[in-house]
């Protein structure tokens, strides 16, 4: 019999990979946009981050007050080692990600004549930066964004290997394993 997740963790599985699908569309694609149309993409971006973050927040306390099911007993000892390493990491990438574009846009050198607002609705605050001297801000923006874009390559190669971890198990090896994770999927 599969052991599922709860209905909780998995909606919340399922926002957070939503989340980071369109925030990568969003990225790859307002580089091809007409400069009007780049600002309100990057905001959304921006939007999108943070609510991917306080996605990450309510995951994270779902998963230390309820345990996730144990994996199957058939696994290979370096299956369950990369499965775990693996999920720490696109843990730790959930996080790193919005926080690091939070820092990089607190510091950009405009932040304080043009206000974020959570969806066009709510202003969000911004990390107080403003006591810093410009230069040193620039600094904190390029650094931070810099390490915002090789985060994406982290993110990337983790969600790779997460999703080739998973396919393999119900592919290759016949595992059913999906069923653990997939919304209305039943048990065996």
């Amino acid at each position: 019999m599969v052991r599922k997740y709860t209905g909780v963790a998995i909606a919340l599985h399922w926002l957070v990979a939503l989340g980071i699908v369109v925030n990568v569309g969003l990225a790859w694609v307002w580089p091809y946009l007409a400069d009007d149309h780049v600002r309100p993409v990057i905001d959304l971006h921006k939007s999108v981050g943070i609510t991917v973050l306080g996605l990450a927040i309510m995951r994270l306390l779902w998963r230390a007050t309820h345990r996730p099911p144990a994996l199957p007993t058939r696994y290979q000892r370096w299956e369950v080692t990369v499965s775990h390493v693996t999920h720490w990491l696109l843990y730790a990438i959930i996080f790193a990600m919005p926080l690091s574009g939070w820092i990089m846009d607190s510091a950009w050198k405009d932040a304080a004549t043009h206000p974020m607002y959570l969806y066009g609705l709510i202003q969000w605050p911004r990390i107080a930066f403003g006591s810093i001297d410009p230069a040193a801000r620039e600094t904190l923006h390029a650094v931070f964004g810099a390490a915002h874009a090789w985060l994406a390559y982290v993110l990337y190669a983790l969600v790779g290997l997460h999703v080739a971890g998973a396919l393999k198990h119900e592919w290759i090896d016949g595992h059913r394993e999906l069923r653990r994770i997939v919304p209305g999927a039943g048990r065996d």
